[in-house]
């Protein structure tokens, strides 16, 4: 049955698989290291891909199945750094796709997107305008690329871009399978001030052929909580964490990566300070001797999890 599940959507997580055949994630991370010693599929952080290397692309339908819980959470966590009136840019995905249907609230905002699938989510929203980009329409994300895409963001600027993608390491950063869809997510990147990064646990150390956003260039990643147990998962936030990346995590009593005892500005970093909400730090000394920084959300927030920020001193 894992076998079906990893070869049908290229890509599963360990919680979706213990939840399939209704057994522990302990019990399916040994059977998945027994089928990956004969050579049956590769291990990921937090689950299993196709063998071969490089992580295969998956199809939109699989898509919204994978994860959908925790990308339902890293949506609405994100959202909170979205304020009335901003101008972004929101890129394609099924995380993203989620991001927009939870910004249809908030209100003056404008979204520039190549997503249909965003565009759609917010189009009944009286209070958001909408603008796609051009392009050639890519069926398997309905996302528009190539040139007539990457031609519409020149001269575009707001304030920060959300992009997904199939892939996140420490040592290449973001990337997907595609080369058309990395083109035009580059040129979102370029557009933008701030770079958010929504990725599931399942993406962790999973590496794709086309590098869509460079480490140094990611200013915050919103992902769930890692698996108990998963150390790699938590050692490649860490990782991203001692490059500058500000790592917010979706899920009640998420532990934060510790930071670098003190900040070293990375050549050529074009990354602006993250917004700061109301709610969003405590007072001076709080954060202990390591210098962890907690959030605690607002009203409501509790009921959505909470979000743990890694800042370096």
């Amino acid at each position: 049955m894992i076998l079906e599940m990893v070869r049908a959507n290229g890509a599963v997580s360990l919680r979706e698989l213990a939840r399939v055949v209704q057994t522990s994630e302990v019990t399916v991370r040994r059977d998945v290291r027994a089928l990956e010693a004969e050579g049956l599929l590769d291990r990921r952080h937090g689950g299993a891909v196709l063998p071969g290397g490089f992580a295969r692309e998956t199809g939109f339908p699989q898509k919204t199945h994978l994860a959908s819980a925790e990308k339902a959470a890293i949506a609405e966590l994100a959202a909170e750094f979205v304020e009335p009136g901003e101008a972004v840019v929101i890129g394609a995905g099924t995380t993203t796709q989620e991001l927009a249907r939870r910004l249809a609230r908030v209100a003056g905002l404008t979204v520039v997107t190549n997503s249909l699938l965003v565009a759609q989510a917010l189009a009944h929203a009286n209070r958001v305008e909408v603008v796609m980009t051009g392009g050639t329409l890519r069926g398997t994300d309905y996302a528009l690329v190539g040139s007539g895409a990457e031609q519409s963001l020149q001269g575009l600027r707001v304030s920060r871009a959300f992009l997904s993608g199939s892939g996140l390491t420490s040592e290449r950063g973001l990337s997907t399978a595609n080369m058309l869809s990395a083109s035009v997510d580059r040129a979102l990147v370029q557009s933008a001030a701030e770079v958010v990064v929504l990725a599931d646990h399942t993406k962790l150390g999973t590496d794709t052929m086309f590098q869509t956003v460079a480490p140094d260039l990611i200013t915050r990643l919103v992902t769930d909580e890692p698996a108990s147990g998963e150390e790699r998962a938590a050692t490649e936030l860490q990782a991203l964490a001692d490059q500058g990346v500000h790592i917010s995590l979706a899920g009640p009593h998420a532990p934060a990566p510790r930071p670098r005892a003190r900040d070293v500005g990375l050549p050529g970093q074009r990354r602006a300070q993250p917004p700061t909400r109301p709610h969003s730090h405590r007072p001076p000394g709080a954060a202990g001797a390591a210098g962890a920084m907690g959030e605690q959300g607002g009203a409501g927030q509790g009921e959505r999890g909470r979000a743990v920020d890694a800042h370096r001193r």
